[in-house]
């Protein structure tokens, strides 16, 4: 008997799965030697130029005229081009066209490109950019999001989301609670910023390597700016080191001006940008400010709240108006609203566009309602947790989102219970109070904040995925799908699902780049749906070709196709077990088709955008976490001593990338709520532009007590293999460390007040909040 067959007679099924395993990323080994290609790792063509954009001095301003003679005679630079110079269309908005490729009479932000400057290195490029001369005339700017909604202005139409009476609601409340709140924005910091590699080709076509997130989208801006057929652009994306949003749609800007200049010089050219023009031209996570309303009885139980946010959207309209929605439909988080009123205006301001970032405006809408719950437990004396339980979400009533989308797969009680009962929160929360009761300097902060998170893009025409699978003559695999790798191991879970669906071993399986020749129309790798939208696709095609070979084998060995089974690279046919490459290989030569396409669309969804009503989730996602801190009131400093997660990735594909996923998360939300501060100064200048002034959590800001798992639960959703989306879901736990230090600051004056602490939670943001405090009590 065959030894591979021999194998395969003494193994289990659950040998044979090649999901629910942890499996290392695909590219693990390249990332480490370093082997791992990365747009600009791609070897230079000979005559490949560099592009560099010359950037705005001005907030807001008329060009009243630009010198650009000193960059033209700059050494080394080869051309200049101008908004006058595009042939197409001067726009690379993805949803409203008010963004343009390169400024044109009027610039609405510093940084914002008015030139490209096309050189023989890239140093010689960015130089000459700098030595632009023009004329002015300033125009009125707008800076914050109080100032856009003072000014009533916008990028887009306010929105409103209504259910019940909230006014009425209010005012028969027997408690209210009514302020502000502000959370600032948030950099990407991708360790690989923005590239494109333009490199024209025959018959007036081009093929551009981007570092990007929506490879379609790229290639419709790029004809669009050409006044090309999308056929004519080729883009390509094998991987990407870090995304979180900021090359959804703002790569568009960079490969517009790389494929403009590429196809006028006929020659490769690479637009790159350095870190500090990175900060400076592109957009970032969106700053809220919010001014809300809450009513409740004495148990806590909210009975109304009305809540307004601004956004500060920037110049253009960019994602912002999908930003807001998606807040506006978490600010329920994981609690029953009866009675809402929750308005949202993306407030125009003169920096820069801000844009997709990890959670797309979820995280915003659910930290003020995180926020307002403690505070209603401060107020009321009650432990906070307490006031979190009576407000979740039923199981048979009060289950009804305010959007109207009934919560079918609610496990937040038990997953708060186990997490309760797993991080000892009782007893912690009594020995951090009796910790901060003999403490006069260092105080102790306990929170435990749970998430309830909506899985699929808002627009429904977005939740569809293609995939191509290539079966060889030998049994290996190629893969080709929709979506883009940033890190996520979304090719190493798709590989998996083809592996599973064909019963073979993950290393008979490669993913290729993600390119727009293969498979066309792709949503943006976005809304953590990469995995669930590819790898259904991706598993239709597998299905496809397991379903012909199994028809094969059936009419081969004298059996039923159903009767047919795959696993451990062996097919099992009437007693025949045959090993999965020489199967293949006799289907061949009987011609039959060994690759197939598959698609995947999410069913179920619908949005009225009017009336912000319907179903714009598939499934939700769920989770909790508990932190605990201790702060120096004295100087505001403070350590994240230990952090308890527990979140629901349903029937995990892979558990090693889920709990990374779950694990990077939460540290990088904690940056943005305690440590990534944006700051604009008076001309509407970005001051934090850099490593040395824009501070993201390094290893020494992780908890040495970091404890990360899964929740045990499948997908009451058909998802892919029962799993459930973590790219973005996670990135609310560390709500819990933010809720943690206002617990300390709050200790100062036992409890009784609330503090005046907005996010990001700096040093400087909690000693100022300590201050005020004290200043409050004694007076």
């Amino acid at each position: 008997m065959n030894t591979q067959v021999e194998g395969f007679m003494t193994q289990t099924a659950q040998t044979a799965a090649q999901v629910g395993r942890s499996r290392p990323h695909e590219s693990a080994e390249l990332h480490v030697a370093g082997e791992a290609t990365y747009t600009d790792d791609i070897p230079e063509l000979q005559g490949t130029l560099h592009c560099a954009l010359g950037p705005s001095p001005k907030a807001h301003a008329r060009v009243l005229s630009l010198d650009l003679d000193a960059v033209r005679r700059a050494p080394g630079v080869i051309a200049v081009l101008t908004a006058a110079d595009i042939p197409g269309v001067n726009d690379c908005g993805p949803v409203i066209h008010d963004d343009p490729i390169l400024a044109d009479g009027v610039v609405q932000y510093i940084g914002q490109p008015m030139f490209a400057v096309v050189a023989e290195s890239h140093d010689a490029a960015r130089r000459a950019a700098r030595l632009a001369k023009g004329e002015y005339e300033d125009l009125p700017a707008i800076l914050t999001p109080q100032a856009a909604k003072a000014a009533g202005a916008g990028v887009l139409p306010p929105m409103q989301l209504r259910r019940g009476d909230a006014d009425a609601a209010l005012k028969a409340s027997p408690n209210r609670i009514s302020g502000t709140f502000e959370c600032n924005g948030q950099e990407q910091f991708y360790l690989e910023g923005q590239i494109s590699y333009a490199i024209p080709k025959e018959n007036d076509g081009i093929h551009i390597y981007c570092s990007t997130q929506h490879p379609s989208e790229m290639q419709a801006l790029v004809s669009h700016a050409l006044g090309w057929h999308s056929h004519q652009v080729h883009v390509e994306c094998r991987r990407m080191g870090g995304g979180f949003g900021g090359k959804e749609s703002q790569s568009g800007l960079f490969a517009c001006v790389a494929a403009l200049c590429a196809s006028r010089l006929k020659r490769p050219v690479k637009l790159r940008l350095d870190r500090d023009d990175d900060f400076m031209m592109t957009g970032k996570r969106h700053g809220f400010y919010f001014e809300y309303d809450v009513g409740f009885d004495n148990e806590g139980r909210i009975t109304g709240a009305k809540v307004d946010m601004t956004l500060r959207a920037g110049f253009s309209a960019d994602l912002s108006g999908p930003v807001a929605t998606r807040a506006i439909c978490h600010f329920d988080n994981a609690y029953f609203v009866p009675d809402a009123d929750l308005r949202a205006l993306c407030g125009k301001t003169n920096t820069q566009s801000n844009t997709a970032f990890r959670g797309f405006g979820g995280p915003q809408g659910a930290l003020i309602m995180e926020v307002v719950q403690d505070a209603i437990a401060r107020r009321l004396g009650r432990d906070a947790l307490d006031v979190r339980r009576v407000n979740f979400y039923g199981k048979t009533e009060r289950n009804t989102t305010p959007y109207g989308q009934l919560v079918k797969d609610n496990i937040i009680h038990e997953l708060v219970a186990e997490l309760e009962q797993t991080s000892d929160y009782r007893a912690r929360r009594d020995a951090v109070q009796a910790f901060n009761r003999t403490s006069p300097v260092l105080r102790k902060g306990l929170a435990l904040t749970p998430l309830k998170f909506g899985i699929s893009f808002n627009v429904q025409a977005f939740n569809q995925a293609g995939a191509l699978v290539h079966v060889y003559r030998d049994g290996s695999m190629l893969v080709n799908h929709g979506g883009t790798e940033m890190g996520q191991g979304l090719n190493t879970k798709v590989a998996q699902v083809v592996a599973h669906e064909l019963g073979v071993d993950l290393s008979h399986v490669r993913v290729t780049a993600t390119d727009t020749t293969k498979v066309a129309n792709t949503s943006a790798t976005a809304a953590s749906t990469g995995a669930d939208l590819n790898g259904k696709a991706a598993q239709n095609a597998a299905w496809q070709i397991r379903q012909r070979l199994a028809e094969f084998a059936a009419t081969k060995y004298g059996c039923a196709a159903d009767e047919v089974t795959f696993a451990n690279d062996i097919v099992s046919a009437n007693g025949n077990h045959i090993p999965f490459p020489d199967l293949v290989e006799a289907a061949y030569w009987a011609r039959v088709q060994l690759w197939s396409d598959g698609f995947y669309a999410t069913p179920g969804l619908s949005w009225d955008a009017k009336t912000m009503n319907g179903n714009p989730f598939y499934y939700f996602a769920y989770g909790a976490a508990v932190s605990e801190v201790i702060l120096d009131t004295l100087t505001g400093e403070w350590r994240l001593l230990r952090a308890d997660v527990l979140h629901d990735a349903g029937k995990s594909i892979n558990p090693a990338l889920d709990i990374g996923q779950v694990e990077g998360a939460f540290i990088q939300g904690m940056g943005w709520l305690t440590t990534e501060e944006l700051w604009w100064n008076k001309d509407g200048k970005l001051m934090t532009h850099a490593p040395s002034t824009y501070k993201i959590p390094s290893i020494s800001d992780c908890p040495t007590d970091f404890r990360v798992n899964l929740f045990e639960n499948a997908n009451v959703m058909d998802s892919i293999h029962r799993s459930k989306a973590v790219g973005e879901p996670p990135l609310l736990l560390p709500f819990s460390v933010f809720n943690a230090l206002r617990d300390a600051v709050a200790s100062v004056n036992d409890y009784r007040d609330e503090p005046v602490l907005n996010a990001p939670a700096t040093s400087e943001a909690l000693l100022m909040a300590i201050t005020e405090l004290r200043a409050r009590s004694a007076a």
